[in-house]
């Protein structure tokens, strides 16, 4: 099993963040991973984008033309990550930011309010965990306790004071998903 995703938005969205818990917690599953990041012109506020490669065998190359999922959290990175999504894949983006849709019929698409969630939480700054949980929740890719684990290695040593909630912002799509609420949305391919 190979499983591959570009994660993407502006920078200070934690778009990083987010790709290194996925793979710590691949890695914590005894999966091969490789985490690769790209950065925009500039940090905070410039594109950034990264991929993680997980998978049972060694990972040859952290490169991915045609990714089985993507994650995008601003306009700029769906207009920009849409059409790379292997078909029959899933798109997952914040619709608290992009108000586009896709035009594509061959994808399972899901619209995540991260953003807002995170506002409605108490802190903008977990969006991205928003995001992330909405990932595992609609792959199972890694256990969510795997990414709990994860969370508390990964997240810096100034972050810690948000470990509470950033934990609740990730287990929230999860718990969304099993009472059936559409804070994820699941788009028919029409």
């Amino acid at each position: 099993m190979t499983f591959d995703v570009i994660m993407a938005g502006h920078g200070g969205q934690g778009i990083m963040l987010m790709g290194q818990i996925l793979a710590y917690s691949a890695m914590l599953e005894g999966k091969h991973v490789t985490w690769m990041p790209s950065y925009g012109p500039e940090m905070r506020g410039g594109t950034a984008n990264c991929t993680v490669v997980l998978s049972d065998e060694p990972v040859g190359s952290p490169v991915v033309s045609r990714p089985q999922v993507v994650v995008a959290m601003n306009t700029p990175s769906f207009v920009k990550f849409e059409s790379v999504v292997k078909e029959g894949g899933i798109f997952i983006y914040n619709s608290s930011l992009v108000k586009l849709e896709s035009k594509r019929k061959d994808l399972v698409k899901h619209s995540v309010d991260a953003t807002q969630t995170a506002v409605e939480m108490g802190n903008i700054r977990v969006a991205n965990m928003v995001a992330l949980g909405a990932l595992i929740a609609a792959t199972k890719v890694v256990s969510l306790d795997s990414a709990k684990v994860a969370l508390s290695k990964v997240l810096p040593a100034h972050r810690q004071d948000l470990i509470s909630l950033n934990l609740k912002a990730l287990q929230i799509m999860g718990t969304v998903l099993s009472i059936g609420t559409d804070l994820i949305r699941p788009l028919q391919n029409s």
